[in-house]
């Protein structure tokens, strides 16, 4: 099992991989570009064959479902039974991000921003973190005084930013270091 866990972490090299990271350090200005939606699809092929190996070590079933979305190399695994992929507030969720990023860039030789999401989580926390973000705006309004959220992952970090950078009168910065790094949400000037 130790061997098939570290195949799938690993995962295989190819040819074509070698001939793309050659083409990846004949200059600098290659790497300030953007990545192309076929890149980024091709980013989200690679997570999911790591993730799809890693559901038939652990035997579960999940449907995966890879995209582009807004920009991001985005993969989906829809079943029942996963929530252990979760864990607790998606902290095992976040590890199995990285390590699909892992994964890519062992392939690639260049990062990902890829989004990974099991039994939509990552939906379900956004809306509640909306919410979170309107009543702590609203708190601040109200009362004045800065609000300080509860320390939260960089993913729950920024869906907070972008509902507090949507809203007039009140702004929004991180503060801290990881992981008890938060949010403080005061009024504009």
């Amino acid at each position: 099992m130790d061997e098939e866990l570290d195949e799938v972490a690993l995962g295989s090299e190819s040819d074509e991989d070698d001939e793309e990271s050659d083409e990846d350090e004949e200059g600098d200005e290659e790497e300030d570009r953007a990545p192309s939606e076929n890149d980024l699809f091709r980013e989200s092929e690679i997570a999911a064959d790591y993730i799809e190996g890693l559901l038939d070590i652990l035997d579960y079933d999940g449907d995966i479902d890879e995209m582009v979305q807004s920009g991001r190399p985005l993969v989906e695994v829809v079943g029942s039974g996963l929530q252990s992929l979760v864990g607790s507030r998606g902290s095992t969720l976040e590890a199995l991000q990285e390590l699909s990023r892992l994964a890519i860039y062992r392939q690639t030789g260049s990062p990902s921003r890829l989004l990974l999401d099991v039994g939509g989580f990552r939906a379900t926390r956004r809306k509640e973190l909306t919410a979170v973000a309107k009543n702590a705006a609203e708190r601040v309004k109200e009362h004045g005084d800065p609000v300080r959220l509860e320390p939260m992952s960089a993913f729950e970090r920024k869906c907070v930013h972008d509902v507090i950078n949507a809203m007039a009168g009140v702004e929004s910065e991180s503060e801290g270091v990881e992981p008890s790094r938060r949010i403080v949400v005061r009024r504009t000037n």
